[in-house]
């Protein structure tokens, strides 16, 4: 490989005029250089997109990169950007010789001002916070995307203290004692910092490749060595933790989603798009400060061995401002068996008789390829495990079946496939269109036995991938009827590419329907529309950048078994009607509406009494939604939140005692949007008598 003659980073420095940092450079070395001109032919030759990087892509490339680092315009001010525009049509000319110039000196003056920034915190905290007074009126903003970039170091000093008094005013809010607080804050800056000056060269490559990658779409990335590892062990199954995928948010690490039946899932306090703050080993060990960590090392304090605990201190997605909450996981290994499909019975009154519902949950889409491959025959996978439960509830006498798929993000494409395959006759459930553009069709090929019975599918915004080709097949076929949010949006395929250092994880697939229609970005729109528990702008693939769009190719042919476009408006109109005057349904719905309320905040107020007031009204608006639910079910009213969290804790102690089917049961009915299926299904079942009877010649 040719490569472009290596120039000393000082002397790069000094002839683009940038002043240099006090602490040593960081610098790239020849492996990088080579990387990157692999990554750069990766993605031009092989990404689905096809995109060239030129001066378009170059100039992305530069504003990604800054707001990779400087997301909050903290630390480089309107200067240092009008400098690196020097940089904007060139990036592209200088990666594809693996020239890494741009990148390492725009880091290394971030690094500076970093460093600075932290140590003059650190030098200066007891001062500062004896210094604020919380009874004037001003305001913290949170809308930091469209906030310029400060002009001079005197207004990036005043984003600081603001940024800082509103740190100081959460813990105070949080109950921590004033007097701590300034030590609190020393000793985060001081991990903050500590961190910063361990940054390496690879650190570095990373930021800048993912930069570019995910300019292409987010599931491109660039994984050094030290992720890649990471990356690999999550991909044997075999990581022992609470079983979470987490991102990085500004300072903050969130949920991205839980692993269905992991650790967190089961204790049920940890949700998607909380914040993790904070974490503590054991059961007494002190709460670490994590605000401001880099992933990998959150990501490290949180693994840990089989059986052990590990304390997250959240801030919740729904909170109100300034709300912690501690909650207790063990550690444990996601077993298959674990995330096996299980089943059950709903009885659901229709007039005078009680209709049987089937309900089998399906957690991930599985399957055992080693014991597959090594000729066991009781090998497990979701349609194994699947056509035997419906036997079991054929058996049973079921009226019609739910497909639970809610939470599921996927696993085998092959098992998706082969499970349309127990609800349709024969025929194609997928299409695959590389970055060649060729398309691979697949499906059921061979006329066989089926369930025949009526079918409702149950799916959220976190059912993803191979859970929305199912879905979607299901649509398109008409064979059942889809109930609930729409699905993540999810419809590309991933594959690992090894570079000289590290590894390119590069979409080159795309997944369409039998209709032509592509499960990217728009995900399976579902027939009947449950109120949503996520929010569709934190969570899904519309919520990320550069996401690949949706799009259409040529629909396959296909048969259809049911006309649905015959009883869908009937069967809207009765879940609409019934769900007016279901008071699990409309607690819900003004849960969501209160959570969209406390998003919608662009600013806090500093002003002590203010955010009191705040707060206050915030917990009285939930205090409300409670009680309305509990007026409804004539129930009496709470005073106050803490009484609500008293009855979980007492519920909790009578698990402890030994009752736990009462609870499960417990549990089984307050799954409202579960019930509400199964209540679209039995709807459907009273059409179709209804049809059968009005066509039933007399005798």
């Amino acid at each position: 490989m040719l490569r472009a003659p290596v120039r000393p980073l000082l002397l790069t420095f000094c002839l683009l005029g940038i002043s240099l940092p006090s602490q040593a450079l960081i610098e790239y070395t020849d492996q990088q250089r080579d990387t990157i001109v692999e990554l750069v032919e990766q993605l031009e030759e092989n990404h689905y997109s096809k995109l060239p990087y030129d001066d378009t892509l170059s100039a992305q490339h530069l504003d990604a990169y800054i707001d990779a680092l400087d997301g909050g315009k903290m630390f480089f001010t309107a200067q240092d950007i009008a400098e690196f525009q020097q940089y904007r049509n060139k990036m592209d000319e200088e990666l594809h010789k693996g020239n890494l110039d741009a990148g390492y000196a725009i880091f290394n003056r971030f690094q500076q001002r970093l460093e600075t920034r932290l140590q003059d915190l650190i030098d200066s905290m007891p001062e500062r916070v004896a210094a604020m007074d919380f009874s004037i009126d001003e305001y913290y903003d949170l809308d930091v995307e469209d906030r310029d970039w400060a002009t001079s170091e005197k207004e990036l000093d005043d984003r600081w203290r603001k940024h800082l008094k509103n740190q100081v005013l959460s813990l105070k809010l949080a109950d921590k004692a004033l007097e701590d607080i300034p030590e609190t804050l020393t000793h985060r800056y001081q991990n903050q910092l500590n961190r910063v000056k361990q940054y390496n060269s690879q650190d570095v490559f990373q930021i800048y490749a993912n930069a570019l990658t995910e300019l292409y779409d987010p599931h491109t990335n660039y994984f050094s060595p030290r992720r890649s590892e990471n990356f690999n062990i999550n991909m044997r199954l075999s990581l022992e933790g609470i079983g979470a995928v987490l991102q990085a948010e500004d300072e903050y690490t969130k949920v991205a989603r839980l692993v269905p039946k992991g650790p967190a899932d089961k204790q049920g306090e940890l949700k998607p798009s909380d914040r993790i703050v904070g974490v503590g080993q054991d059961d007494d060990g002190d709460i670490v400060d994590v605000i401001g960590w880099r992933l990998d090392d959150v990501v490290d304090l949180i693994r840990g061995p089989k059986g052990s605990t590990v304390r997250l201190q959240v801030i919740p997605a729904k909170a109100a401002a300034d709300e912690r909450k501690t909650v207790t996981i063990v550690r444990n290994e996601v077993k298959l068996e674990e995330q096996a499909a299980q089943k059950k019975v709903l009885e659901i009154p229709s007039g005078d008789e009680t209709l049987k519902i089937g309900v089998i949950d399906i957690p991930a889409f599985y399957i055992d390829f080693e014991a597959m491959r090594r000729g066991d025959d009781s090998y497990k996978s979701t349609t194994r495990d699947v056509s035997k439960l419906l036997g079991e509830l054929q058996t049973e006498g079921i009226d019609g079946l739910v497909i639970d798929l809610r939470n599921n993000g996927g696993g085998s494409l092959q098992e998706a496939n082969e499970l349309t395959g127990l609800f349709i006759e024969y025929g194609p459930t997928v299409q695959i269109r590389h970055s060649s553009r060729r398309v691979w069709r697949d499906g059921k090929r061979l006329k066989s036995n089926f369930y025949e019975g009526p079918l409702v599918i149950l799916i959220n915004r976190l059912s993803a991938s191979a859970s929305e080709i199912f879905a979607g097949a299901i649509q398109d076929y008409e064979r059942g009827i889809i109930v609930g949010d729409r699905s993540f949006g999810k419809g590309t395929v991933q594959t690992l590419t090894p570079l000289t250092e590290g590894q390119l994880k590069i979409t080159e697939s795309k997944f369409y329907r039998i209709s032509g229609d592509s499960t990217q970005h728009r995900g399976v729109i579902p027939d009947i529309a449950f109120p949503s528990l996520y929010d569709p702008e934190e969570i899904g693939e519309s919520a990320l950048d550069h996401a690949l769009p949706w799009d259409q190719i040529n629909p396959v042919r296909h048969r259809r078994y049911n006309d649905l476009s015959t009883v869908l408006p009937r069967l809207t109109s009765l879940f609409e009607e019934r769900s007016h005057n279901n008071p699990d349904f409309i607690y819900l719905e003004d849960q969501i509406g209160l959570a969209e309320e406390n998003r919608g905040l662009t600013s806090l107020p500093l002003n002590e009494k203010a955010r009191i007031a705040m707060r206050d009204q915030q917990k009285a608006e939930a205090l409300a939604i409670v009680n309305k639910r509990r007026a409804a079910l004539g129930e009496e009213p709470l005073a106050n939140l803490d009484d609500e969290d008293a009855e979980a804790a007492d519920d909790e102690l009578a698990v402890e005692a030994g009752v736990e089917q009462a609870a499960d049961e417990e549990e089984e009915d307050d799954d409202v949007l579960l019930q509400e299926a199964g209540n679209v299904l039995v709807d459907a079942l009273v059409m179709k008598q209804e049809r059968f009877a009005m066509h039933e010649e007399p005798k």
